[in-house]
C-alpha cells in the first residue's frame, strides 16, 4: 500500500481523516444564508470567491445533534459538479498516511459508519477516514438500521 496525502480536522470532538483528492480548499465561511425546504443536513448557501456554495451541517449529516453556533471552518469539496462546504469543528494539517480498510466489527454510531471510508494511522492511534460524499448526501434512510 502507497501513502497518499490526508487532511486531520475535527468533527464532534473526533479526529478525521480526509483523503486530500475530495479537498479543493480549506477556508472561512462568512453568513450562511438558509435554505428553505432543505434538508436538514443542508445548512444554507454562502458567497465564497463569487460564486454560492451550499453549506453542509456535518453534525447534522452524521446523525448528530445540530450545534447551536455556526461553524466557520469548511472544506470545499466538489460532488457531482457542485461545490460544497463541509463544515468542520477545527483543522490540523495534511500528511501522508496509508490508508487501511475499516476493522470489521468496528462499533460506529450510524452516520459515522456511513460516512467511514476507512482508517490511517497517527502516533500509533487510528484515525477514522471519512467521504465527503457521504456527508454531501446527508444521513440515509437506513441510517439506523443495524449492519
Amino acid at each position: 500500500m502507497s501513502e497518499q496525502l490526508f487532511l486531520i480536522a475535527h468533527i464532534a470532538g473526533r479526529g478525521v481523516a480526509i483523503d486530500s483528492a475530495q479537498v479543493e480548499s480549506v477556508v472561512d465561511i462568512g453568513a450562511v444564508v438558509p435554505t428553505p425546504r432543505a434538508a436538514p443536513h443542508i445548512r444554507g448557501l454562502a458567497a465564497l470567491r463569487s460564486r454560492v456554495v451550499t453549506v453542509i451541517d456535518t453534525h447534522a449529516a452524521l446523525g448528530l445533534p445540530k450545534l447551536a453556533i455556526a461553524g466557520s471552518r469548511a472544506v470545499i469539496t466538489v460532488v457531482d459538479g457542485h461545490h460544497y462546504a463541509v463544515l468542520v469543528d477545527s483543522l490540523e494539517d495534511v500528511a501522508p498516511f496509508v490508508a487501511a480498510p475499516l476493522p470489521s466489527g468496528i462499533g460506529l454510531d450510524a452516520g459515522w459508519r456511513q460516512a467511514g471510508c476507512g482508517a490511517v494511522e497517527r502516533d500509533g492511534e487510528p484515525i477514522l477516514a471519512i467521504d465527503l460524499t457521504a456527508l454531501v448526501h446527508g444521513p440515509s434512510n437506513d441510517a439506523n438500521a443495524i449492519n
